[in-house]
């Protein structure tokens, strides 16, 4: 496993790695990161996890979600998950996290991208995702009402669509 810069309440880096949630102590973070793709139809890219994954298999999930390696930025992490993950290079380099989240294990950076794309040109990694579609604001609903989706409060999806929506998140710094 890749190690992972440790944070402490205030997200500020400990000078410590940790390699997983697991190892990490009381007052000890890590950062994760989200993109969110949206297309100009207002649905999102969405990512079905491999049964085989260690945490949520086979549910669906953001675009892309990851660790930020140690070393790297939120913007960094989410650029390097989107390679990884859909073999899709996207620039974020002038674009601010549209929130920061604190959870109990540390911080998730979320970044929003408006991209019209075709999810059957996307090469896959194959140990994580198995599929992609876009996805509207209700059919996500359903999903994380019927539990196919990663357990993030529907309040917090139906705030990304409000987020994309607006558009400010997504204005250069």
């Amino acid at each position: 496993m890749e190690a992972m810069d440790i944070y402490d309440k205030d997200r500020q880096p400990v000078g410590l790695c940790t390699t997983g949630p697991k190892s990490l102590g009381p007052g000890q973070y890590r950062l994760v990161v989200h993109l969110c793709i949206f297309n100009s139809k207002a649905e999102m890219l969405i990512q079905r996890r491999r049964e085989t994954c260690g945490r949520w298999p086979g549910r669906w999930d953001f675009s892309v979600r990851g660790c930020a390696l140690a070393g790297e930025t939120g913007r960094m992490a989410a650029m390097r998950e989107a390679r990884e993950e859909l073999n899709l290079d996207v620039d974020l380099d002038s674009l601010r996290p549209a929130l920061t989240v604190s959870f109990a294990g540390g911080y998730d950076e979320l970044f929003l991208l408006r991209q019209d794309l075709n999810p059957d040109k996307l090469l896959l990694q194959a140990e994580e995702v198995s599929e992609v579609r876009w996805a509207s604001k209700e059919e996500l609903l359903k999903l994380r009402a019927d539990g196919r989706f990663t357990p993030v409060s529907p309040a917090y999806l139906q705030l990304l669509f409000d987020l994309m929506e607006n558009g400010d998140v997504m204005a250069k710094e």
